[in-house]
């Protein structure tokens, strides 16, 4: 019993002088502050900024209209009054409105017959060329929402003024006069439909993720480095069990990572009012296995750094990785089942969903119950494998740097 309290004592000794150590390594070492305190604290305000406003607005458009008619110019009218599109000039030509998009003017064409009114006039359809520019992915969004929005108004107006013409219309009164079905739109987690309102969501999870491993990465490569001038021996390196001393450093990281997550994801929405409508307890609940299998899987990788400076080549590569695979700027539903199944391994891919359906469209914990779930089995498999890794990385360099004796 004597020796189960004392090797329990010594477990939570080295618990908390690793802490202690970690705490120190930290304060005392400028680029992992940095990433730990500048780059939470400053990221979200920037990318935030650089998004808003959230939507494109008044995209110029050149009209190329062939039929000069009253339709042709009601129809040119009702573009210019969207939010999205601007009419910037008619062109005499096609050639001169692609002129006109190379030399950036416009970023779309429309193209309006020469039998548009007549068709409109015979009841028949009519086809309306569109160009536009693709080079960026919001504009075109954009003009063709206007469009499809347009269309959908004008096909309206144009079945309504048919069916007010009927004889039976003669016989309604005024006020109950058939009219088109009145549709409307609800955005739901993006009311605004803006561009901020839709990523930054779902960001800042993958920034506390890569901020935290990119900090463990380099504490990582400072020891490695140590190591390699000390005969493989780090000379702040704390003797104990691995698990306490993988346990007490990332205890430390993540007290420091806690402030800075109230921060990021209940006081910047609420700064740039982004969708913010989830309970805090729920969320929040969401973020230590979030932090804490982020630090874990930092401690692995960092087996893979022989120095400071690689840790950046490690964390280019793995934030454009992990931004795919997390789902933001593709469903898991259209990839392949293989991305699908190594996205399952990154924690910011459960945490993005878990943080978006709670915080965006407001889901609770419970909902979000398979996200949490999977959170802390990875941080429990992480735990054991930093483990396990940190023993390997130890043990190769006290072969691999000791000195060769002298006879």
């Amino acid at each position: 019993m004597r020796r189960i309290l004392s090797n329990l004592s010594h477990w939570w000794s080295t618990l908390w002088r690793s802490m202690l150590n970690q705490y120190k390594q930290i304060l005392h070492d400028q680029g992992v502050m940095m990433f730990f305190l500048a780059l939470p604290l400053l990221y979200p305000i920037t990318y935030t900024l650089i998004y808003n406003p959230e939507v494109v607005t008044d995209l110029p458009m050149a009209i190329v209209d062939h039929s000069r008619t009253s339709q042709s110019r009601e129809l040119a009218r009702m573009i210019d009054a969207t939010q999205y599109i601007g009419v910037s000039g008619y062109a005499s030509s096609l050639q001169e409105a692609k002129e006109w998009a190379k030399e950036r003017k416009v970023y779309a064409i429309l193209e309006i017959p020469e039998d548009y009114a007549r068709n409109l006039g015979r009841g028949e359809q009519s086809v309306l060329p569109l160009y536009t520019d693709m080079s960026l992915l919001l504009r075109y969004r954009s003009i063709l929402f206007a469009m499809t929005d347009l269309q959908l108004q004008l096909g309206a107006d144009i079945r309504t003024q048919a069916l007010d013409i009927t004889p039976a219309a003669l016989f309604t009164a005024p006020k109950e006069s058939v009219k088109g079905v009145s549709t409307q739109s609800f955005f739901l987690g993006d009311p605004t439909q803006g561009f901020a309102s839709f990523i930054m969501v779902g960001l800042v999870i993958l920034i506390l993720q890569q901020s935290a491993i990119l900090g463990v990465l380099m504490l990582g490569g400072g020891a490695r480095e140590r190591r390699r001038l000390h005969d493989g021996i780090d000379p702040e390196e704390i003797a104990g069990p691995m698990s306490a001393s993988i346990l007490g450093r990332g205890l430390s990281v993540f007290t420091i990572y806690m402030p800075l997550t109230v921060y990021i994801l209940h006081y910047v929405p609420v700064m740039f009012k982004l969708p913010h409508i989830g309970d805090p307890f729920d969320y929040l609940m969401l973020m230590p296995p979030l932090l804490l299998s982020s630090i874990f899987l930092g401690q692995i990788l960092s087996a893979m750094v022989s120095e400071r400076e690689s840790s950046m080549p490690v964390f280019v590569f793995t934030s454009v990785l992990f931004l795919f695979l997390s789902g933001i700027t593709w469903p898991h539903s259209a990839m392949n089942p293989l991305w699908s199944i190594i996205s399952g391994f990154v924690p910011a891919t459960w945490g993005v969903e878990g943080f978006i359906g709670i915080d965006a469209n407001g889901a609770t914990l419970a909902d979000m119950s398979t996200q949490y779930i999977m959170l802390w089995v990875l941080t429990g498999a992480y735990f054991i494998i930093a483990c396990y890794s940190e023993r390997w990385a130890r043990s190769y360099d006290r072969r691999h740097f000791r000195l060769p004796s002298v006879p």
